[in-house]
C-alpha cells in the first residue's frame, strides 16, 4: 500500500531509507511480541465456528494488523519533541488531561498481561521439568523468582540487548511452529471444509472472533518505543520505514500464525476444539493428551516457552513506560521529588514484585484478563489514531484514505464483539 507519505517523498526525489538488519531485528521483536500465550488459545477460539469463518477471518487479520499498527506508529511518529513516547504525545496533541486518562488506560491494558506472562511461564517449566524430563519440582517460589528474574534481566540489559535475545528466541519458535503445522497435516478432516453454515451464524461467529484476533495479533506495546527508536535513526524518514517493518511483521505473522492455525483447526475440528474449550486447555496441550505424541509432548512446551518470553518483552516495555509516565504526568510532572534514574529502578522492583508475586499465587485469570484488556486494547490501537488523523494537523496528509474507514469499522466491531461477550 503506497501511502501520500511515500508520494510526498517521490515528488521531492527522495530515496526510501535502504532496509537495514537492525530493521529485521525489528520485525522480529514486533512478531515475538504479538506471539505469545495467545496462540496456544488461539486455534480453539478461532477454529471453533468451523472452516469458513476462519478463512474469511484469515483474510481480514492481514490488514487489520498491519493498518492499526501502522496508524498507531504514524501517531508516536507525529511528535514534533524529540523522544516523545506514546503517553507524551498524547498529552502534546490532547492535553494534559487527556493525557493522563490514556497513559492510565494504556497501563491498565498491558500490566495485566505481563503478570499473566509471570504465571504462564513458571507453569510451563514446571510441567516440562516433572512430566517431560522426569525431576522433582522445585518450590513454586523460588522457580518463578529464577523466570521472571531472567526475563527481566534481558530488559534491563538495553534494548539492543533485548532485541538480540528475541531474534535468537523467534527463529526457533517459527521453526518449531511450522514443523508441527506440517507434522499435523496427516490428521487433517477435510470433510470440514464442505460443511457451510448459513450466513447469520457465520457472520456471528466472525463478530464474536475478531477481538481474539485483535489480541493475538496484538504487538501495540512494543509499537512506541520502536516508533521513538525509528524516529532517533531515520528522523523524518521514521513513518515511512515504519510502514515497510510493519508490513512486513503482519506478513510474518499471518503466514506462521494462521497456517498453525488452519493446521490444528483441521486436525481437531470443531467438536474436539469445543471440547479443548470447555476443558480449558491450550490446543497443544489437548493435542498432546489426544494424540498421545512424544512429538507434541515434548515440543509444545517448547512452543509454549518461546512465544510468552519474545511476548513477555515487548509487554514488558509498554507496561514500564505506561508506568513511567502515570508517575510524571499524576505525580512528578517535572522530576523534583524522585529523579528518573530511581524512578526507573523503583518501576523496575515494582514490576518484579508484582510479577513475581503473582506467579506464585497462580492465578488462573487469563481468559477475564484478555476480555477486560481487550477493549482498551481496541480503541487505543485502532480508534485513537483514526481520531488523531483528523484533529492533529502533523497527521492532516493521511486523511481521507479508505484504509482510515476499514480501521475505524474493524475497530469498532471488535470493541463490540468484546462487549457482548462480557454482558451480553
Amino acid at each position: 500500500m503506497t501511502s501520500q507519505t511515500d508520494a510526498l517523498m517521490a515528488s521531492k526525489g527522495a530515496k526510501p531509507p535502504a532496509w537495514s538488519k537492525h530493521d529485521t531485528k525489528w520485525v522480529l521483536s514486533l512478531f515475538g511480541t504479538a506471539v505469545g500465550a495467545g496462540i496456544l488459545f488461539l486455534p480453539i477460539n478461532a477454529g471453533s465456528g468451523g472452516f469458513w469463518p476462519l478463512v474469511i477471518m484469515a483474510i481480514l487479520i492481514g490488514p487489520m494488523t498491519y493498518l492499526s499498527h501502522r496508524g498507531l506508529s504514524r501517531f508516536v511518529c507525529s511528535s514534533a519533541i524529540p523522544g516523545s513516547d506514546i503517553t507524551q504525545v498524547v498529552v502534546e496533541h490532547f492535553g494534559s488531561g487527556a493525557g493522563k486518562a490514556i497513559t492510565i488506560l494504556y497501563f491498565l491494558a498491558i500490566y495485566p498481561i505481563v503478570l499473566i506472562y509471570g504465571v504462564g511461564i513458571t507453569n510451563t517449566v514446571d510441567s516440562f521439568m516433572v512430566n517431560q524430563l522426569g525431576m522433582d519440582p522445585l518450590p513454586r517460589w523460588i522457580l518463578s523468582g529464577l523466570l521472571v528474574a531472567g526475563m527481566m534481566a534481558v530488559m534491563m540489559a538495553g534494548q539492543e540487548i533485548m532485541l538480540r535475545v528475541t531474534e535468537a528466541l523467534v527463529y526457533p519458535l517459527a521453526a518449531i511452529l511450522v514443523l508441527l503445522s506440517l507434522y499435523l497435516i496427516p490428521n487433517w478432516d477435510l470433510s470440514t471444509v464442505t460443511q457451510v453454515s448459513s450466513p447469520g451464524s457465520m457472520l456471528a461467529t466472525i463478530w464474536l472472533t475478531i477481538p481474539v484476533l485483535v489480541f493475538a495479533f496484538n504487538h501495540s506495546p512494543a509499537i512506541s518505543q520502536f516508533s521513538v527508536s525509528l524516529k532517533r535513526d531515520y528522523g523524518a524518514d521514521a513513518a515511512e520505514k515504519a510502514d515497510n517493518i510493519l508490513g512486513r511483521t503482519a506478513t510474518v505473522l499471518v503466514g506462521f500464525v494462521m497456517l498453525f492455525v488452519f493446521s490444528c483447526v483441521l486436525a481437531l475440528g470443531p467438536t474436539q476444539l469445543a471440547e479443548a474449550k470447555a476443558q480449558n486447555l491450550p490446543v497443544l496441550s489437548y493435542l498432546a493428551n489426544v494424540h498421545g505424541s512424544p512429538f507434541i509432548a515434548y515440543f509444545g512446551p517448547i512452543i509454549a516457552f518461546l512465544a510468552i518470553v519474545s511476548s513477555f518483552f515487548g509487554h514488558y516495555l509498554g507496561a514500564t513506560e505506561g508506568l513511567h509516565g502515570i508517575v510524571r504526568g499524576q505525580f512528578d510532572p517535572e522530576a523534583r521529588r524522585i529523579a528518573d534514574p530511581a524512578l526507573v529502578k523503583a518501576i523496575t522492583v515494582f514490576m518484579f514484585l508484582t510479577t513475581w508475586g503473582v506467579a506464585i499465587l497462580n492465578p488462573s485469570i487469563l481468559g477475564i484478563i484478555e476480555t477486560l484488556a481487550g477493549p482498551v486494547i481496541a480503541a487505543i490501537l485502532y480508534l485513537m489514531p483514526m481520531y488523531a488523523i483528523y484533529r492533529v494537523p502533523a497527521l492532516a496528509q493521511y486523511r481521507g484514505q479508505i484504509s482510515n474507514v476499514f480501521v475505524i469499522v474493524t475497530g469498532l466491531i471488535a470493541m463490540s464483539g468484546i462487549l457482548y461477550s462480557m454482558f451480553g
